[in-house]
């Protein structure tokens, strides 16, 4: 969980924490009201827990905040937003997913995305994204629809060619090898990142498997400098925290400054590409 994430918790938890204390209500007793054990309201007010939206009605029921409720389900709407559980997100199936990116991606004039495992949605082949949602589905137990979702990952490239835009995408050369699907859709999908390089408003690069790990950071994507969307395992994370943003920011130009671009990415794809033809 991101630090602005659990500073949010805590926050809510302290200002649960005053309306009980307001109320002149001892965290025994209210957990003796609504049958919880007291250990629960210390966890809540302390940001270990989550409250439930039931937890922050029995809050303001027992300490007379009613009046309060309505702000305190927003904040916690807010906080649950930032942290998103993929079973949830993609409970219908992938194509939401790619639904709601593509959403955010229309309103960025910048996108900024760094993946050091595989090739970055923006980029995919339809067969490299076929093989890779396939698996997503198999593995997340996710209605299947295949099809929908891969035609929707298609759909958001067209953002790729919208005037007014600029990507920079930073991949490890790592990514070059990582088999998604077979030995045809690599090479496929390895000469596709060929076309990439020279598109204009797209800049790709490539950080080579020697390079140092100054720095270690999970799969990101930056919407302009007002949010980053993190991919976790469990786990969508949303930060719009703005120093945490600069943090993202800062690491995307470390990795930038650690990639080759344009005739020196294209030698070590082509070095990936060569593996897949013997």
């Amino acid at each position: 969980m991101t630090n602005s994430v659990q500073e949010a918790r805590e926050a809510l938890g302290q200002r649960l924490r005053e309306i009980r204390r307001d109320a002149g209500i001892t965290a025994r007793e209210l957990a003796l009201r609504e049958g919880w054990h007291e250990s629960k309201v210390s966890r809540i007010e302390h940001g270990k827990a989550a409250p439930s939206t039931l937890d922050m009605r029995a809050y303001c029921a027992h300490c007379d905040a009613n009046d309060q409720l309505p702000d305190l389900l927003a904040t916690l709407h807010n906080i649950d937003a930032a942290y998103t559980e993929w079973r949830r997100l993609l409970s219908s199936g992938v194509k939401r997913g790619q639904q709601q990116v593509m959403k955010l991606e229309s309103a960025a004039t910048l996108i900024r995305n760094y993946e050091p495992q595989i090739i970055p949605g923006l980029l995919q082949t339809a067969e490299y994204a076929e093989a890779k949602l396939r698996r997503v589905i198999e593995f997340y137990h996710l209605p299947d629809d295949l099809d929908a979702g891969v035609s929707k990952r298609m759909e958001r490239q067209q953002v790729l060619y919208r005037r007014g835009r600029r990507f920079h995408f930073i991949i490890s050369e790592k990514s070059l090898y990582t088999t998604v699907g077979n030995d045809g859709v690599m090479r496929g999908q390895l000469d596709r990142l060929l076309a990439i390089i020279g598109m204009p408003r797209v800049t790709l690069g490539i950080i080579p498997l020697t390079a140092e790990a100054i720095v270690v950071v999970e799969s990101f994507m930056m919407f302009d400098n007002r949010m980053v969307k993190i991919e976790g395992h469990t786990a969508e994370l949303t930060v719009t925290q703005p120093r945490e943003i600069v943090l993202y920011g800062r690491a995307f130009d470390t990795l930038a400054g650690q990639s080759v671009t344009d005739e020196a990415a294209r030698e070590l794809i082509r070095k990936a590409m060569a593996l897949r033809l013997n």
